[in-house]
């Protein structure tokens, strides 16, 4: 049995990389870990930044079929103000990028992301861009509980080669913030934050210093707080009647 978990860049999935034990996989071109828990095999994907980028990434891993339960994971944005930084969340359904579609997240999964300490809640909304403003966010408070680029992407493939899946994000900030940076303009051609274009918008804009700083201590503690919630999850999932299930219909 195989477990599929996708993050968008290091950033993102480095606490959890530092929790457990995790190999580099040969995916051939993907940017792939992987270990063992109990009889299940888990997969790490980094898909880079971006629903079209997830979509593509996570074809090359699930396309055979062989992929049970996949988690969308990463950090968001709060779109309302009972969500806060820190916080994780799981969503009951997530609105696919670029697409008039929700995604519902398994029920059985959501309970048990309930029972390792997960907040769950109606709606992620997947963007095309990084919402900067706080005005933005606050527009999507109607529609959705958190905004983000992935998800419902990643989860539309898995769903339509037989897998389970789920979506489970920690929140990076809340909606009144504004960003620090215009991070759409900082990413580099693999899908990654670059260093050195976030460095030199900071030398530009010397005011946003102390922001970005709350930021990145904001999002590495959401981090953090989301590989805690991950592991637990993983461990709990794999000792579930839901994976037994899930091998079953697999095998059928």
């Amino acid at each position: 049995m195989k477990v599929l978990v996708t993050f968008a860049v290091e950033a993102e999935f480095a606490p959890w990389r530092r929790l457990r034990q995790f190999s580099q996989s040969d995916l051939g071109d993907v940017r792939a870990y992987s270990a063992q828990v109990k009889d299940a095999e888990l997969v790490v994907l980094l898909t880079g930044v971006g629903g079209r980028r997830a979509w593509a990434e996570a074809a090359k891993v699930i396309w055979d079929g062989n992929v049970d339960v996949c988690i969308s994971s990463g950090l968001a944005g709060a779109l309302r103000e009972e969500h806060r930084p820190g916080e994780v969340l799981a969503a009951k359904g997530v609105y696919a990028t670029s697409r008039k579609k929700v995604i519902p997240s398994d029920p059985a999964l959501l309970e048990l992301a309930r029972a390792c300490g997960a907040k769950i809640v109606d709606a992620f909304y997947g963007v095309d861009h990084v919402l900067v403003r706080s005005s933005e966010k606050c527009d999507l408070g109607a529609k959705a509980d958190a905004v983000e680029m992935e998800s419902g992407d990643v989860m539309l493939e898995a769903v339509a080669f037989g897998a389970k899946v789920i979506a489970i994000r920690a929140i990076s900030d809340a909606v009144e913030e504004d960003l620090p940076l215009d991070f759409n303009r900082v990413t580099s051609e693999s899908g990654e934050l670059s260093i050195a274009k976030v460095l030199a918008q900071a030398a530009a804009h010397p005011g946003s210093i102390p922001k970005l700083i709350r930021f990145g201590w904001q999002s590495r503690s959401a981090a953090e707080r989301l590989a805690s919630v991950l592991d637990a999850y993983i461990q709990n999932l794999v000792a579930t009647d839901i994976m037994k299930q899930t091998t079953e219909v697999s095998a059928t």
